[in-house]
C-alpha cells in the first residue's frame, strides 16, 4: 500500500513547477510506483494561459476549486471549468487552459508520467519510455 500526504509531497521533488510559471503540480503517483497511471494535484495560477497538447498521453482533469476555461484549438470551442467539472482529453486535444481564479485540479495520466515532465514548445510531454 502507498500512502502519501499532499502537503508533505509538496516539500519534495514530487512538486514540479512549470518553467513558464503558469502552474505547479504535485505528482502523488508516478510510473515508478507501478500503478500504470499517474495522479497529480495541479494548480493553474490565476490570470495565466497554458498551451497543452498531450500527443503521447491521455488525461482526465477534475476541478476541485477555482474557475477557468479550456479552449480546443482545432475548433475554437470554449468550455467554462468550475468545481465539480471534469474534462477528458480523449482525442489528444490541443488546447489552451486559462484560469480566471487559481484552479486546483486532480489529474490522471496514462501512460504514467515519470515526474520530471514539463511542457515542450508544442505543448506536449515527451513520450513515456
Amino acid at each position: 500500500m502507498i500512502v502519501r500526504n499532499l502537503e508533505e509531497a509538496r516539500k519534495t521533488d514530487r512538486m514540479v513547477t512549470a518553467t513558464k510559471g503558469t502552474w505547479d503540480s504535485t505528482r502523488l503517483l508516478l510510473a515508478d510506483d507501478g500503478g500504470g497511471y499517474s495522479f497529480h494535484i495541479t494548480r493553474i495560477y490565476e490570470g495565466t494561459e497554458t498551451h497543452i497538447h498531450y500527443k503521447h498521453h491521455f488525461e482526465s482533469v477534475y476541478c476541485i476549486e477555482g474557475e477557468g476555461e479550456v479552449e480546443t484549438l482545432a475548433d475554437g470551442k470554449i468550455w467554462p471549468i468550475k468545481p465539480g467539472d471534469i474534462y477528458i482529453l480523449d482525442q489528444h486535444d490541443e488546447h489552451l487552459l486559462r484560469a480566471s481564479k487559481t484552479m486546483v485540479l486532480a489529474c490522471v495520466f496514462t501512460p504514467a508520467l515519470t515526474g520530471k515532465e514539463d511542457h515542450r514548445p508544442d505543448g506536449s510531454y515527451a513520450p513515456s519510455e
